[in-house]
């Protein structure tokens, strides 16, 4: 509890005279001194929305300071994180573990006061925002998980999951082709609890945003099928505070609230111009806003007055009390239901799922099917979707290609609730939509396109990361084998460039039983998501023991051993390599070469692994390949440097071609023939110098 604010029930009679402008000058000048002292930030949003938080903070959200994880509480995105300190001066103001000693950090290393609010760093904040329009998709997230949890769990009379998804977005928001996608699916879907607030003050970091950004918002977001506010005076409390009551009173459509502003709001000559936006105003520029707002309090200095009024800790007791006396009347009436419903907003799995998991993996390795790990894949979603509930998948248009559907998937439309959401072309805000399903919690999104197309999530799929969220991102069609498309949606350096991603695991597994392996991780891990890449093609199915099986999740495992020939070497594959590096692995026996075959469908958790493992895998002093249908510079920390004649890739370093599959892997050079000749020139490098 921060030190500076008294407990609510100590409140003086001196509360009621702190007016609006009292709260809205307080946000103003929190922002304005913390930027000063850190020398850099964004005043001008803060000061620009201040009198739009009063609206929202103090009339209609419903939160609790004292637990900001309360499951049925309003969501609050600040999707134009830039302007951080509206954020933070609102968390300290309304009573959040935020010292004021925070804000005089802000932007300072380890403060909890981030240049961009960062979900689980901070209290209150509830998803990481700065690369503008994702916290808006992120919103769209929320606002889907509070409908389709409320369709679920709700029962007549027993209404446990009912909260609001409001969201703060400036112009960029607007610019970035994200607002597009997410904002036209959350039309369509009609997600009417979804309220964004819209800081329209015409300008961004170049200045005015008539010379780039002439849109005509409103008209946008009716054709979109929301609800909107035009026009609303975004400096007056009360136009905002109605403006929000039409938009909670409106529940068949989100709505948009077009909140004129201007920006740096009371700076004498620097209010409505770009110096506001992304640099401190100045000692002179502050102390004439001072004088000109009124405001003759010191630094950080607060009237005890205001602070009383900012106060919402005891109205947040207030309302989570009430909530939890409904969820007692639920869970007495329907008891499995809240027990359900308890399990999956903490995030945990239910206690059988592991044995469920070996189970699957056990019988796909009985089955020993060769089919396309992206079968595989729908496989694995077939059994894991039938215990775990809480996955809601979906595909960005491309449900028959990726397979991320089972025989029980449902969609999502306006009118019914389901587990499976056609996200159309759309997948930047596919990703970001899903960190918001998420972040929300009681669901694990899922998620699938062509390997090739994560370009387009890449900043969302980053987004997850950093925030460690349980989210699932499948990539089907994963190399030159999606054949004849050609090298527009060939993946040669995706693979390696998602491993760079720090956070995220990447999953290439070789087969059906690697596959369910890497499902049961994916679904169990709670720090981070994980990317899945499956082939389009079939590939043969790897017998192993169980040994092998159980050390599939340690990333990397030895598959075949050395044989009994006098020279050695190890091959590194992964996907639809494995087979093929364990055919050459039989060539290569007749020459009295014994290759051990790694399988190493995921690099990071190989990573992970104590150095005594790694070591045992990958023995030093033993020649080394790896081989991977991608590009190669990745494979040269496990192999050796690019100068050493005892290591090599069999990869690819430039675009593909448009050809069937198999002639395009002769023609790369993936065959066994050509692997088993690459073993043997690291294998006798004498030779070949020779």
């Amino acid at each position: 509890m921060p030190s500076e604010m008294p407990d609510s029930g100590t409140r003086t009679q001196n509360a009621a005279q702190a007016t609006d402008t009292d709260l809205a000058n307080a946000i103003r000048f929190l922002a304005l001194d913390a930027v000063e002292a850190a020398r850099s930030g964004h005043p001008g949003m803060p000061m620009g929305m201040a009198e739009i938080a009063v609206a929202l903070w103090t009339r209609h959200l419903r939160h609790d300071p004292r637990n900001p994880h309360w499951p049925d509480r309003d969501r609050f995105v600040l999707s134009n994180g830039h302007g951080s300190m509206l954020q933070y001066a609102l968390l300290h103001l309304s009573g959040y573990d935020l010292p004021l000693d925070e804000l005089r950090r802000f932007r300072q290393l380890h403060s909890k006061t981030p240049g961009h609010p960062e979900v689980g760093l901070t209290p209150g904040v509830e998803t990481t925002t700065g690369p503008l329009g994702q916290g808006l998709a992120n919103a769209v997230g929320m606002a889907l998980a509070e409908r389709l949890l409320a369709a679920e769990f709700n029962r007549d009379g027993h209404a446990i999951v009912d909260h609001y998804t409001y969201v703060f977005a400036g112009d960029g928001c607007l610019m970035e082709g994200i607002s597009h996608e997410a904002c036209s699916l959350a039309g369509t879907l009609g997600l009417g609890k979804l309220i964004a607030l819209y800081d329209d003050n015409g300008i961004s970091i170049d200045g005015e945003t008539r010379g780039w950004f002439t849109d005509d918002t409103p008209k946008r977001f009716e054709a979109y099928g929301w609800h909107v506010v035009p026009n609303v005076d975004g400096h007056d409390v009360e136009a905002v505070n109605l403006a929000i009551a039409a938009g909670r009173a409106e529940r068949a459509r989100p709505t948009l609230i077009c909140c004129k502003t201007i920006i740096g709001k009371g700076a004498p000559t620097k209010a409505g111009t770009a110096d506001t936006h992304g640099a401190a105003l100045g000692e002179r520029e502050v102390a004439a806003t001072r004088a000109a707002l009124h405001w003759p309090h010191a630094p950080f200095v607060v009237p005890q007055d205001i602070r009383d009024r900012w106060d919402a800790r005891a109205r947040g007791a207030a309302d989570e009390r009430e909530w939890s006396g409904r969820f007692a009347r639920y869970a007495e009436a329907y008891p499995d239901l809240a027990a359900e419903f308890t399990r999956r907003t903490a995030g945990r799995l239910p206690d059988g799922f592991a044995k469920i998991a070996d189970e699957f993996v056990r019988a796909q390795a009985g089955k020993g099917e060769s089919v396309a790990t992206r079968k595989a894949s729908q496989q694995a979603i077939e059994a894991y979707t039938k215990v775990l509930p809480e996955m809601i998948g979906g595909s960005a248009d491309l449900t028959g290609s990726v397979f991320t559907n089972a025989s029980g998937s449902v969609a999502v439309s306006a009118s019914q609730p389901g587990n499976y959401v056609n996200y159309g072309v759309r997948e930047f805000a596919m990703a970001a939509i899903a960190s918001g399903l998420a972040l929300h919690g009681g669901f694990i999104p899922y998620t699938g396109t062509f390997l090739t197309f994560s370009d387009y999530m890449r900043n969302a799929i980053r987004m997850a990361a950093l925030m460690k969220l349980r989210s699932i991102f499948v990539f089907t069609h994963d190399s030159i084998g999606l054949g004849e498309d050609g090298p527009t949606h060939q993946s040669i350096e995706h693979a390696a460039s998602l491993r760079l991603i720090p956070q995220l695991d990447v999953w290439r597994p070789c087969d059906t039983v690697e596959t369910a392996v890497a499902w049961a991780h994916a679904l169990a891990r709670n720090d981070g998501p994980s990317a899945l890449l499956f082939t389009r093609q079939n590939v043969a199915f790897s017998p192993r023991d169980a040994e092998a099986i159980a050390a599939i999740a340690r990333g990397g495992y030895v598959l075949a051993d050395f044989g009994d020939g006098a020279a050695r070497a190890v091959v590194i594959a992964t996907g639809s390599e494995v087979p093929l590096a364990l055919r050459a692995r039989e060539l290569l026996a007749r020459d009295g070469i014994g290759v051990r075959v790694v399988s190493m469908p995921c690099t990071q958790i190989f990573d992970r692994q104590d150095a005594g493992y790694r070591r045992a895998v990958l023995p030093a002093g033993v020649a080394r390949l790896a081989v991977e249908a991608g590009a190669t510079d990745g494979w040269r920390k496990y192999i050796g440097a690019i100068d050493d004649p005892r290591a090599a890739v069999v990869g690819i370093d430039r675009f593909g071609e448009s050809a069937p599959a198999a002639p395009l892997f002769q023609y790369f050079g993936f065959t066994a023939e050509h692997v088993a000749d690459a073993v043997r020139r690291i294998v006798h490098p004498e030779r070949t110098s020779a």
